[in-house]
């Protein structure tokens, strides 16, 4: 017997170090699963207390369960560059207990997609932050997170897989266009992702997030033949860019630029104007890319006010 059981326990030995072989991430794997039994057990306690326990409040002697619930969606997507050197550093960061940091979705420079989370989990990607009148942005969002060290440009591969991506949470969860934004846009005076190369346009022309119409007037309204056409490929992302956009160094003083001020139209896309610049800042490094500092210029008033009535 002493012998069976000795064999049975080396097999189970080497079980576990060929899974661990496998897949480095077993020993987290295993955490990560022991905590969704948890949260599941949390959602299988039945208020309230069983009748004749001391209660703080004054419950009825018999419970009543609604039948009609469903579990949170998701309403937000919010995009992060790793401002890291590699996939593998971001994913050893968002399986350390103590960097108290995660993202459902992280994608490789080669296009592949981690999955880290169930869609209705609450990740912690996005930190203090606030779009529109919501300050718990996690609560409310879906966050993803694309292998960039914040400077270079984001792959083809990359940016294809993350289309397909939002592709789908668009379609799972009904999540609105407007509804697709940046890390900096929610904190915009504590983050600059991702960063100014990312290609907004082409997610906007593709349904994720809203973009002005090209050509604008003077003031700001769009032009006979605009264009608002989809079906760019994903391969064709570089091509959609912002470098026909002239910039300039002055501030406009043209109130005939804008039909409200600044911080209203602002405030009306979504952006937390406590901190104007840093709001400003936000706005062109999502928008404008190619000069992301805290002047408006006139061709940035147009923009802004062509822009802020789309999120009326």
């Amino acid at each position: 017997m002493k012998r069976i059981n000795a064999i049975i326990l080396s097999f189970a030995i080497i079980s576990v170090i060929v899974s661990c072989a496998g897949n480095p991430y077993a020993p987290t794997n295993r955490v990560h699963k022991k905590q969704i039994k948890t949260l599941t057990k949390e959602l299988k306690v039945l208020p309230p207390p069983p009748p004749g326990t001391t209660a703080k409040f004054n419950y009825a002697e018999d419970w009543v369960g609604t039948t009609n619930f469903s579990l949170r969606r998701p309403n937000l997507v919010v995009i992060h560059h790793t401002a890291q050197n590699s996939v593998d550093q971001t994913l050893k960061t968002f399986t350390l207990p103590r960097t108290q940091v995660s993202s459902h979705y992280v994608i490789g420079r080669n296009g592949e997609i981690y999955q880290m989370l169930n869609d209705l989990y609450r990740a912690w990607h996005g930190g203090s932050g606030q779009w529109g009148s919501n300050t718990d942005i996690n609560s409310a969002s879906i966050g993803i997170e694309l292998d960039n060290n914040g400077f270079e440009e984001f792959s083809p591969l990359q940016i294809a897989s993350l289309l397909n991506l939002l592709e789908d949470l668009k379609t799972k969860y009904k999540i609105p266009a407007a509804n697709f934004i940046g890390h900096s846009d929610i904190a915009p005076t504590r983050k600059n992702d991702p960063n100014r190369t990312f290609p907004w346009k082409l997610l906007a022309l593709k349904g994720f997030g809203l973009w002005y119409d090209e050509p604008i007037d003077i003031i700001g309204k769009p032009l006979e033949g605009s264009s608002t056409a989809v079906g760019i490929e994903p391969s064709e992302f570089s091509s959609v860019s912002n470098d026909s956009v002239p910039t300039s160094d002055s501030v406009s003083q043209n109130p005939e630029l804008l039909d409200v001020s600044p911080a209203i139209a602002l405030k009306i896309i979504g952006y937390d104007v406590t901190d104007l610049p840093a709001a400003i800042k936000a706005f062109k490094l999502h928008f404008i890319q190619t000069e992301v500092d805290t002047n408006l210029t006139d061709h940035d008033l147009r923009v802004l006010n062509n822009l802020y009535k789309k999120y009326l």
